[in-house]
């Protein structure tokens, strides 16, 4: 099959992929499921959980492998750290502020990415998941709400497996080479949802996201999901930053 031209025409991908692919692969052993299911070209959404901060490496590794170009919507304060900054901006990341009205506009620029023929890949969690074992908790609604804006594929994508290197808020164990598998579902139909922008009809479509995610990573765990996601309000926690223990 022809690689996608992101990955054959020469970019800023390209040595970040020659030194990001090599390391990665001395740390995991990623096992692609559902190939099949990303789009060989034009424009998607691809919704991941998260459980690692070491997770959007393998992502866009995983990403990469199937020749399309990884593009995350990151928070505005990496773009402001040296070298990161610089490496984000160059390869087309799209910050996304905390201000509502700023977040408005990240909104904006990742559909013209999206109208540019790109995918984006959005946490619909918004932050590591603060559910005790891992599963994807409450999610937000970035995600369903840039697909049905640009009326794109949206991907639900579930992972595994990145947490026996860097557990959430932990430390790198290294050496250690753990097996991770990551699974891309087949896009999900918001026929039901097009057409409306009303938080209720986003929070609904958000809850069948997470629930289409939560249902592939059982399948990977071979544990039932749980009936009810973790939602952080309900039990003290904040929204953002590190998790108190």
């Amino acid at each position: 099959m022809a690689s996608n031209p992101e990955k054959s025409r020469p970019s800023a991908f390209w040595p970040l992929a020659a030194i990001i692919v090599p390391v990665t692969g001395l740390f995991a052993r990623i096992e692609i499921r559902g190939a099949e299911n990303l789009p060989r070209e034009g424009a998607y959404v691809l919704a991941p959980n998260h459980n690692s901060e070491f997770d959007p490496v393998t992502v866009a590794v995983a990403v990469w492998r199937l020749g399309r170009a990884p593009r995350f919507m990151a928070k505005e304060s990496l773009f402001k750290v040296p070298v990161l900054g610089a490496a984000l901006r160059a390869t087309g990341m799209v910050p996304v502020p905390r201000t509502s009205t700023s977040a408005n506009q990240s909104m904006k620029a990742a559909q013209q990415i999206a109208t540019d023929g790109r995918g984006v890949i959005v946490y619909p969690e918004g932050t590591l998941t603060r559910d005790p074992d891992l599963w994807p908790m409450r999610g937000k609604t970035g995600a369903v709400r840039l697909a049905l804006a640009g009326d794109l594929p949206l991907i639900p994508m579930a992972q595994w497996g990145v947490q026996q290197i860097l557990p959430r808020y932990g430390k790198l164990k290294f050496p250690r080479r753990s097996h991770v598998i990551v699974e891309f579902g087949p896009a999900m139909d918001l026929s039901e949802y097009a057409g409306s922008t009303s938080p209720a009809v986003l929070t609904s479509a958000t809850d069948a996201l997470m629930g289409r995610i939560s249902q592939m990573l059982a399948g990977i765990r071979g544990l039932p999901a749980p009936a009810e996601r973790w939602n952080p309000s309900q039990h003290g926690q904040n929204e953002t930053g590190r998790l108190e223990s």
